[in-house]
């Protein structure tokens, strides 16, 4: 008797799709007696595209309406980007496995075909993500930052059509989609730090989902995993809401976690970075001690500032 098929809910996308297929294709090699079915889902985020994402300022814009349809049992999984997806997942969802994860890094696309440093003077830079702006400002405080929406091969397009001097994107979504050689500059991470969770594919299910999650189970980059818990529990444990600038970023060494951390003003003005150093058997003790670190350091006035935290560090 052929078992029923593992429906997937993702977003419309074409990176969105890819990373569904890329997971259908992890669960297809493993379990091959396994049918698997993609079944894409609107979002508010994909829904209210002409508006910038801190101004919609919800959390989850790019997940929740999945996540309601895998409650509903409408969905057995949820693919997400890790990155869209909030570091607290509702109540009767897990986060089953994660893929290895890819490139971690931002990059640089422009017309000119030069790194950041070498863009002209008031270079006008494209990107809706606080994070990224921030720290753009506090190396080229000069630049203007202007939001950008769209897919990311429209985003590319604006970049070398002229309608900004460059954006910034995620290196991992260039390379999936097989645009990486619009790339002109990877972004170090002393310059910039990604968003908790960047290149990482989420795998969401129920928790009572037994069979789900013994599939999942069987696909799960262990080592990715503990570096995404120590990072998410880094952005519970700060606080910072969906219009914060903030980053993270967490490599497994054998028994220890590495995990780099940003705090900035949205002008750039103010950046405070940290590191903290911790076993991997406790990731979100790792993220926590991080999070202390750069409240003491001045990330509590800073987030009061910017009004936009749910005050737990200091805790």
């Amino acid at each position: 008797m052929q078992r029923r098929p593992v429906v997937i809910g993702t977003r419309g996308s074409a990176l969105a799709l890819w990373q569904a297929e890329h997971v259908a294709g992890y669960l297809r090699a493993r379990y091959q007696d396994r049918q698997c079915v993609i079944k894409p889902i609107r979002t508010r985020g994909d829904v209210t595209r002409e508006v910038a994402l801190a101004e919609i300022g919800a959390r989850g814009i790019f997940v929740k309406e999945i996540e309601a349809a895998l409650l509903a049992g409408e969905v057995d999984l949820g693919v997400h980007s890790l990155k869209d997806l909030p570091s607290t997942v509702p109540v009767g969802l897990t986060l089953a496995a994660v893929s290895p994860r890819e490139d971690p890094l931002d990059a640089l696309i422009t017309r000119h075909r030069c790194g950041l440093s070498e863009l002209p003077p008031g270079a006008r830079l494209g990107t809706s993500s606080p994070r990224r702006g921030a720290q753009l400002l506090a190396r080229r405080p000069d630049c203007v930052i202007e939001g950008i929406r769209g897919n990311i091969d429209t985003r590319v397009r604006k970049a070398l059509d002229g309608s900004y001097d460059g954006i910034v994107l995620a290196v991992a979504g260039l390379r999936r989609l097989g645009l990486e050689d619009h790339i002109s500059e990877y972004i170090p991470l002393s310059v910039m730090l990604p968003a908790p969770g960047q290149g990482v594919i989420a795998v969401e299910a129920r928790a009572d989902d037994a069979e789900m999650l013994a599939l999942t189970a069987g696909i799960d980059d262990i080592p990715t995993h503990l570096a995404a818990r120590a990072e998410r529990a880094f952005v519970r444990a700060l606080g910072g809401g969906c219009t914060t600038p903030l980053g993270a970023y967490a490599a497994v060494h054998e028994d220890t976690i590495r995990l780099q951390g940003v705090v900035a003003s949205p002008d750039g003005a103010v950046l405070l970075r940290e590191k903290s150093l911790g076993s991997a058997a406790d990731p979100e003790a790792v993220g926590a001690a991080l999070a202390r670190r750069l409240w003491e350091a001045g990330g509590k006035q800073m987030l009061e500032a910017i009004g936009d935290w749910e005050g737990q560090a200091s805790e």
